[in-house]
């Protein structure tokens, strides 16, 4: 941090003596990647603290991604979330696969289940829904619409470490599901990712897909990618998860700090979290309705940014709206309202281990002091 800004996020960083033993380890083994053994121990420790069976690391996410994409052997069309980072859908066209945009539910950020069989055509082979700010998908209507239409689901989890629904992992929804280990994320391996997957033949075949698509030393069994995790990478996340659930409970009160405070004002509106939820507190999202609020979410996002406060509009503009894209989304106010009128209002307030109740009280007070002056 800079100039006393005040950042959306930071990353989890332990006490940096508790990390030179692995670094340690690293040189006196001498094994830097390639499945080493800080890498083999991470893959079992994140699958039993994520509740999963089987797990793959990968050197980030967006790799995960386009991995899961071969793996499935998904071509054509898939249908997405025009409200998401771009990485969800540039997986898509990196294997050549079409995007189709539809709609979001307003309520949740993610994608419309009911918008989805409209969308389907012979050329669909898949869906790729985004777990919003790490609240679940309509799992179980996506679920019966794949199934009719004998579609696969990969779920872009990356908001989701640790998260649970009616207490279990939302990382076992669809064919796969995929994680993000980047800096900015509640776990992190200074860059990384995973694919959650559910059987030890499709995890070997991503191992594979991962490696240059080597089975052996003399065998390629697909036109694979360099995927893998490193070594500094892993032991850096067998470290992070020591220190994950304190990290995941003062997030918790941060976010709890802000509903108290915010709740209530009018023309400010906050994500519901469902009650069936353990959520992990990645994001604090709230959303401005400038009919109501006396200035625009615009003018708000300019006001904090003279104060070296680095709010983030997550997510905006919309993927359509990019060059590459715009082609594939015609029309996106009339076709995809609620998706341009969420990325018109959203603005993500600063929450991570470490913030300050001063800084906290700052953020607060820039939005309060608008609600101040409309009443004198």
């Amino acid at each position: 941090m800079k100039n006393n800004q005040t950042l959306v996020t930071s990353p989890l960083l332990p006490p940096l003596e508790e990390f030179i033993p692995y670094l340690e380890n690293i040189w006196q083994s001498r094994r830097l990647t390639n499945g080493g053994p800080f890498h083999e121990r991470l893959e079992k420790e994140l699958a039993d603290y994520l509740g999963v069976k089987y797990l793959s690391l990968f050197a980030n996410g967006t790799l995960a991604l386009m991995t899961a994409l071969q793996a499935l052997d998904i071509k054509g069309e898939v249908i997405t979330t025009p409200y998401s980072f771009v990485a969800t859908s540039h997986s898509l066209l990196w294997n050549n696969i079409k995007p189709i945009f539809i709609d979001i539910d307003p309520a949740t950020g993610n994608l419309n289940p009911e918008l989805i069989e409209r969308a389907i055509t012979a050329e669909t082979s898949a869906i790729l829904p985004v777990h919003c700010y790490g609240i679940p998908c309509d799992y179980n209507n996506i679920k019966k619409v794949a199934d009719k239409h004998n579609l696969k689901v990969i779920y872009d989890a990356a908001h989701c470490f640790a998260v649970r629904n009616h207490g279990e992992s939302i990382l076992q929804y669809g064919d796969l599901s995929i994680l993000s280990f980047h800096a900015t994320k509640v776990f992190n391996t200074f860059e990384g990712g995973a694919i959650i997957c559910p059987d030890s033949e499709t995890k070997k075949r991503i191992d594979y897909l991962k490696n240059f698509g080597f089975a052996d030393e003399v065998t390629v069994v697909a036109p694979g990618i360099n995927g893998k995790m490193n070594e500094f990478q892993a032991a850096f996340g067998l470290l992070q998860i020591k220190h994950l659930d304190a990290a995941i409970e003062e997030r918790k009160k941060i976010y709890q700090r802000y509903v108290a405070e915010l709740i209530g004002i009018p023309g400010v509106s906050l994500l519901t979290i469902p009650d069936t939820v353990d959520w992990n507190y990645s994001y604090c999202p709230i959303f401005i309705n400038e009919q109501i609020f006396p200035v625009s979410r615009d003018e708000l996002y300019a006001c904090f940014r003279e104060k070296n406060i680095f709010v983030r509009r997550y997510f905006y503009p919309l993927i359509p709206e990019f060059p590459m894209y715009f082609n594939e989304a015609d029309n996106i106010i009339e076709t995809m309202p609620n998706a341009w009128n969420t990325s018109r209002s959203v603005l993500c307030l600063p929450i991570y281990p470490g913030l300050t109740e001063e800084q906290l009280a700052e953020v607060v007070g820039i939005i309060t002091s608008f609600i101040q002056i409309r009443v004198a």
